[in-house]
């Protein structure tokens, strides 16, 4: 058998068997983690009276190699996330024939739109109008199937305040979110948020997701199909699930703090 982890692949005992000797402790390492993540995804949920299923993880491969990736389709991942151009567009190419569904979730300039839209089926990051308004022509051009896009909400952002650090003040979201539902090619899905490190909600992540759920009620009052709400990372997602997160982005609980591979 040949040692082709990017794809098609059949999965369970003939996937194992294809593996290489480093391959193979590299999945058992992923394995052992994401049990770890499933573990306490499933005892927030319970904490919180919910059920497992509404919670998806998502796993950010940032700076790991398409390998790791491709290891974790293997382990039943779904959803991968990146945050540079750069770097997502070449593994989602080498990944191209894996069952994943790709997020994007860093700060995206308008002149990689073009790029992230050949291969992203989520952005989560959208926080100005220029950028909405590139999207939709790049989906448009590209003939591909709508993007889902969340409005990124930054907390500590005030009204107003002038476009240079990523997110929205939670007083911009709404017309925002109307532009997204309004432009051709996108569909509104609904809002992100990382933990503020500054400001009054520094610090107490369970106020700062409840912060969140808030504004997430307030857009899916005007745009009932924008149910998701994207929040939560490793040291927090415990405090996400409890305030209604619907997907927690995970990246160092499972791929782990070794000097990742380039």
């Amino acid at each position: 058998m040949t040692n082709d982890i990017y794809g098609p692949f059949p999965g369970g005992r003939e996937f194992l068997a294809s593996l290489t000797e480093g391959q193979r402790a590299r999945y058992e390492e992923l394995g052992t983690n994401l049990e770890v993540v499933e573990r306490r995804i499933a005892d927030a949920c319970a904490a919180a009276g919910r059920p497992r299923h509404e919670v998806k993880l998502v796993v950010v491969t940032k700076t790991y190699p398409a390998e790791d990736t491709a290891l974790l389709a293997g382990l039943g991942v779904t959803d991968v996330a990146e945050n540079r151009d750069q770097d997502a567009a070449p593994k989602a190419e080498q990944c191209r024939n894996l069952p994943l569904d790709w997020h994007f979730v860093g700060q995206l300039q308008t002149n990689k739109v073009r790029s992230v839209v050949r291969y992203a089926n989520h952005v989560h990051s959208v926080d100005r109008l220029r950028l909405v308004e590139s999207l939709s022509a790049a989906v448009l051009k590209a003939g591909r199937p709508e993007l889902g896009c969340l409005v990124q909400v930054a907390l500590d952002k005030a009204h107003g305040e002038a476009e240079g650090r990523a997110g929205v003040a939670p007083e911009d979201v709404p017309a925002l979110a109307d532009a997204i539902a309004g432009a051709p090619g996108l569909r509104l899905d609904g809002v992100m948020t990382v933990a503020p490190l500054a400001g009054p909600l520094a610090g107490d992540p369970a106020r700062a997701f409840g912060r969140l759920a808030e504004i997430a009620t307030a857009v899916r009052a005007a745009h009932p199909a924008a149910t998701m709400v994207s929040a939560g990372m490793s040291g927090d997602l415990e405090q996400a699930v409890a305030a209604g997160a619907t997907h927690v982005r995970v990246g160092t609980a499972v791929l782990g703090v070794r000097s990742p591979l380039r």
